[in-house]
């Protein structure tokens, strides 16, 4: 057994798996380079993107399906939350002595329970399909290093099989409070279109659903700005990915007492993580919502980490900072931002919805 010494032994086993290795602080995913990679089986290839604010819990592997492919059966004592890129196909989960069968398309999400068995089918015979896996696998390795606990485990989580309807785009919402809202579900037919709660803690008409998929770690949620807005900043600690959906837009992220500030550009495709208490802003300013997908470990209902539970209790993102909080409330943040927004929105010929809350006039 090789590794165990290592001081990071999923490293060591990502270098041995074959398929590229991409370190950014973003990486495009419709154009990452892909490479051969066995485990998924033969004509599969894949790549590992390792970001730089992704902390010490969670990767995102890319699956890259050639058309009519299929990839080799998939079992693992690790979570892992897909979302599609691109592509038409279909899952196989088996748990239990019992099958489920979904199809997805671009935009879908879905997590197979802990330890299931799935397959994964591009149902094209002419295009790819492109699926970011968002995991913890990099701790449950480097707890146990042994490739065969991790993926030859018999044991059979029977409690995170979920109803059968969660296979079928159905799901249970509970609701706390604006922000609270969660979707329990397994797979989710098309982030795009799914029907988000108000949150407007977060920024003007700022929308969102928390996600809680197969009893798993890996924790979701999707938040939307409507058309001329934008959400408050804020800053939390490392490994949420963000994933765009929707729309148009930038985010900027600085450290604080940091005058200088780094701009992340959308488009759909592109993965970020926002580093570790680095202040980060988000910015719609195409003529359609800008939506994104955030993936990271612990959920609402299993926090896990200190940084969850203080997110959703003491350290709330809708807080301000002058309260404790993690928020940067519109009056205090920096006046260059909605001036260099206002420019950003008129050259996309879209209207400010803000005026209520800034004078634009004197901008």
């Amino acid at each position: 057994m090789t590794g165990l010494l290592s001081p990071d032994p999923y490293l060591d086993w990502a270098g041995r798996e074959g398929p590229p290795i991409h370190e950014d602080f973003g990486v495009d995913l419709m154009t990452a380079e892909t490479g051969p990679w066995p485990r998924l089986g033969d004509g599969c290839k894949g790549a590992f993107i390792h970001l730089k604010g992704c902390g010490d819990w969670m990767r995102v592997f890319l699956m890259d399906l050639p058309p009519g492919q299929k990839s080799a059966p998939q079992k693992h004592i690790y979570d892992e939350v897909f979302y599609v890129l691109s592509g038409h196909g279909s899952v196989v989960v088996e748990i239990g002595g019992a099958r489920h069968t979904f199809e997805f398309g671009p935009r879908s999400m879905f997590a197979p329970p802990l330890n299931a068995r799935y397959q994964i089918f591009n149902g094209s015979g002419r295009e790819k399909a492109l699926l970011a896996s968002s995991n913890d696998l990099r701790l449950i390795m480097n707890i146990n290093a042994r490739e065969d606990f991790i993926f030859d485990n018999p044991f059979v989580f029977a409690d995170r099989e979920g109803s059968k309807g969660f296979y079928a785009g159905e799901g249970e919402m509970t609701s706390v409070r604006p922000g609270r809202v969660m979707w329990e579900t397994n797979f989710v037919a098309d982030l795009g279109s799914f029907e988000l709660k108000p949150w407007e803690a977060r920024g003007a008409g700022s929308n969102n659903m928390q996600f809680l998929l197969g009893e798993g770690s890996m924790g979701a949620h999707v938040s939307e700005m409507p058309v001329g807005a934008y959400k408050k900043g804020h800053r939390h600690g490392p490994g949420l990915h963000i994933f765009f959906i929707t729309g148009a837009g930038y985010s900027l992220l600085w450290y604080n007492g940091e005058t200088d500030f780094r701009r992340v550009d959308w488009k759909y495709g592109m993965c970020f993580a926002p580093p570790d208490e680095m202040f980060h802003q988000h910015f719609g300013s195409s003529s359609v919502p800008a939506r994104y997908l955030a993936l990271g470990f612990g959920t609402k209902r299993y926090p896990i980490v200190w940084e969850r539970r203080a997110g959703s209790e003491s350290r709330r993102t809708d807080v301000s900072i002058k309260e404790g909080g993690a928020q940067i409330e519109y009056a205090d943040q920096d006046p260059r931002f909605h001036k260099m927004w206002l420019e950003e929105i008129a050259r996309n010929g879209v209207t400010s919805a803000m005026g209520h809350i800034f004078d634009e006039k004197g901008i």
